[in-house]
């Protein structure tokens, strides 16, 4: 990316009012970052959602100068960074409207076709919480998946130390700048986590680890990930609004059950009552929702029909595949309004007719 074009995304990303969906819009009708600053104001506000009072602080004096300090600084360490446009840039946080402008990173992420799966929970985790993450890893260490966490105490770190044990990629999501970590006390895990994979940010340098930059942290871990696994949780707490965001993302969230009297696992069975969440049990079910055992099988090669004559709920589902692309199984079912109970076995003469195939997390599309 040219220094110019950094710059101008630095001073998008804190201009006030503006936010990243609004930038994101702004660089979607002008072209690029350095365009939207060159753009008459007046252009700008016709622009939906984008009004006087956003397009007003674009060239405040401030922010550009900030946005100067944090490019300076940027060059001067060599901090890694990759924007949303970039291929680098998170594939599933790319299709999140509210996904960061910038990602600063550190490490050694390479991000290419394994699932990412975040895990998550109280900070105040118990002994069954401790275990179930440790042999939950271990059991779908063989699928390679990426483990995404926040790097807080309790749940967050207990799963990136099991991702690093079991020889797997982790990422952990930082609340705060690159230059900082925080708690301190994980300091003594940052080398393991580097060379096991790394930590991604938002935040600029010097930026401290805010309440509201927690709940822009959990965002990310959210959007990043094909799955969302809450530990344990209490009837309130911050693991509860990463579920809800990766529900708000159409994403897979799964919860493990407790006893209804254990403080810790009130949260997670609130989910799973109000079908917020899966229940969890076992890494088996984690495999089996996510198609993950599909994916290892080798695909049946069968024989496309070349004359395709499809009569209703199959012609419906088979038109909508074909106009719509990927979809997702409950997407598939609101889209036709035919129950998921009656859908799957719908899609499986699709499939035996070779006209449709199966996708991991329970995506179909047409052959």
């Amino acid at each position: 990316m040219k220094e110019k074009e950094l710059f101008y995304l630095l001073a998008l990303q804190k201009a006030k009012g503006i936010g990243a969906i609004n930038a994101k819009k702004l660089i979607a009708h002008t072209g690029s970052a350095e365009a939207v600053f060159l753009e008459r104001k007046s252009m700008l506000q016709r622009i939906d959602g984008i009004g006087v009072y956003s397009t007003q602080f674009l060239t405040d004096t401030e922010n550009l100068k900030n946005a100067e300090k944090e490019l300076a600084y940027i060059q001067k360490y060599s901090i890694a960074y990759t924007s949303f446009l970039d291929a680098d840039y998170p594939d599933k946080l790319k299709h999140c409207i509210d996904g960061p402008l910038l990602l600063f990173k550190d490490g050694n992420i390479q991000i290419k076709k394994q699932p990412i799966i975040s895990i998550v929970g109280t900070r105040k985790m118990t002994i069954y919480g401790r275990d179930f993450i440790n042999k939950l890893v271990a059991d779908i260490a063989e699928y390679n998946p990426i483990i995404v966490s926040g790097y807080a105490y309790g749940v967050d770190i207990t799963a990136h130390k099991a991702a690093i044990k079991n020889n797997l990629q982790t990422i952990a999501v930082l609340a705060n700048g690159i230059d900082k970590i925080y708690p301190k006390s994980h300091k003594k895990y940052m080398n393991q986590v580097l060379e096991n994979g790394g930590f991604y940010t938002e935040h600029w340098h010097e930026e401290e680890p805010l309440r509201e930059h927690f709940l822009q942290r959990n965002r990310i871990v959210a959007g990043m990930s094909e799955a969302t696994i809450i530990i344990e949780s209490a009837a309130k707490g911050g693991s509860l609004v990463t579920a809800s965001i990766a529900n708000s993302y159409n994403r897979e969230v799964f919860a493990v059950p407790g006893r209804i009297t254990d403080t810790y696992s009130q949260g997670c069975n609130n989910l799973i009552r109000t079908n917020k969440a899966a229940l969890l049990n076992s890494a088996e079910d984690l495999v089996y929702l996510l198609n993950w055992d599909q994916a290892k099988q080798p695909k049946k090669v069968i024989q496309p029909q070349l004359f395709i004559n499809l009569e209703g709920d199959e012609k419906i589902i088979f038109d909508y595949l074909s106009k719509n692309g990927k979809t997702l199984l409950d997407t598939l079912s609101l889209a036709s309004k035919i129950p998921i109970y009656k859908l799957s076995g719908i899609l499986v003469n699709l499939e035996l007719q070779g006209l449709v195939r199966p996708l991991p997390g329970k995506l179909f599309e047409i052959i």
